[in-house]
């Protein structure tokens, strides 16, 4: 058995949160066995519990984020809600907050005010669209950040364009925080020192737009809208089988193309002709060159087509759906799902993507009820009891 510790235990995370940017984050970093404690409100908590009741009576977007935290209810409105935080504040290694815009700095909870008294603390304010400039304090839905960094221009068909179906933006923003407190950290081991980690949503997601964006600035337009095929590339789309299915292929160099025209398409003659023979010919004939495809995986079932392309060489994929990804053979044979214990029962979660090999697995820690562990941390504080009783009957935590 190993005797190497999860990378980040002895760490402790408070984190002001609340819907997917910030809870995603440090998610991640409870993950890899930091303590982290989500403060929320007493009335109802982090928004996100209520978005739906899809995961066995409890919200998928929580169950996802939310996974291995203390939940202490707090009402930050109220100055002795407030100490509370402090209190834990400074106790802390990592401080993570995504309130509206200027709602931290009201509170004394923004990363330079809390760095400044505590100067080993690594703090992190998540926005939308950063502290300055003009969209500061517009509301930053992650629907409006994908909107406003151009990924639904490029992302639909050529008549529609559309958002992507994951929360491209808060998940971008989640990324790039969670490797920010790990930059902190290290910076923390060699200097002593933590400081504050500023991201936005907008940044965020304008650099996962790295290929579009670049090729708009510097080629004189963005890449048009192709649905699920490829702007530069033929074929590369999914195509119709048999049995319903859809089967994705990429075809990367002429050679790959004659090898697919001679063992799949059955037509081997394609691999010189002039209007198929190149790349360039291929896309600029590409209603021709995805009729010929087309032809050929529609008489196919879908595991034929999958077995004949991969004999050939040639890179595909099945167009799955939710329910497929969950039953992914790839994923089983890996040994990737676990059960997460919550309210309502265990519920099946993915193993997180960060293996490290000779070290132990990802911790997966319950999905905590509203409030769970409030008594538990105030008791830590050393709050004397006749306290939290009036701080609990007059509403200031639940």
């Amino acid at each position: 058995m190993s005797t190497l510790p999860l990378p980040l235990e002895g760490i402790t995370v408070v984190a002001v949160e609340q819907a997917v940017s910030a809870p995603f984050a440090t998610r991640q970093l409870a993950d890899l066995g930091a303590r982290v404690i989500k403060v929320e409100r007493p009335d109802g908590g982090d928004f996100a519990r209520g978005y739906d009741t899809a995961a066995g009576g409890l919200a998928s977007h929580f169950v996802w984020c939310n996974r291995g935290k203390e939940s202490v209810a707090v009402d930050l409105k109220d100055p002795r809600g407030i100490d509370v935080v402090r209190r834990l504040v400074a106790g802390a290694d990592v401080f993570v907050q995504n309130l509206a815009q200027g709602a931290a700095a009201r509170l004394g909870l923004d990363a330079a005010t809390l760095c400044a008294a505590h100067p080993r603390l690594v703090a992190v304010d998540i926005s939308g669209y950063g502290a300055g400039g003009p969209y500061a304090h517009k509301r930053a839905y992650d629907m409006l950040v994908q909107c406003e960094a151009g990924l639904v221009s490029v992302t639909g068909t050529p008549d529609r364009p559309v958002k992507a179906g994951i929360p491209a933006a808060d998940v971008a923003a989640a990324m790039y925080a969670f490797s920010g407190v790990l930059a902190a950290l290290l910076r923390r081991t060699a200097t002593g020192r933590g400081g504050p980690v500023e991201i936005s949503m907008l940044e965020s997601l304008t650099e996962w737009m790295g290929h579009p964006l670049h090729h708009g600035m510097h080629g004189g337009e963005a890449p048009a809208r192709t649905g699920v095929a490829h702007a530069v590339i033929a074929p590369y789309d999914a195509y119709p089988t048999a049995d319903g299915g859809q089967v994705l292929l990429s075809v990367q160099n002429d050679r790959e193309w004659r090898r697919l025209a001679e063992l799949v398409l059955g037509r081997p003659e394609l691999g010189d002709d002039p209007a198929f023979a190149t790349n360039t010919a291929r896309v600029a004939h590409r209603a021709r060159t995805d009729a010929v495809v087309g032809e050929a995986l529609a008489g196919l079932a879908t595991a034929e087509a999958i077995d004949r392309l991969e004999a050939a060489g040639i890179a595909c994929a099945r167009l799955n759906s939710v329910a497929d990804v969950a039953a992914h053979p790839q994923l089983a044979a890996r040994d990737r799902w676990r059960e997460v214990d919550t309210a309502v029962g265990p519920l099946r979660a993915m193993l997180p993507p960060i293996t490290l090999p000779g070290g132990p697995e990802s911790r997966m820690g319950a999905v905590p009820a509203l409030g769970e562990h409030t008594e538990a941390v105030l008791r830590e504080l050393g709050v004397p009891e006749n306290v939290r009783v009036e701080l609990r009957r007059e509403g200031v935590v639940a």
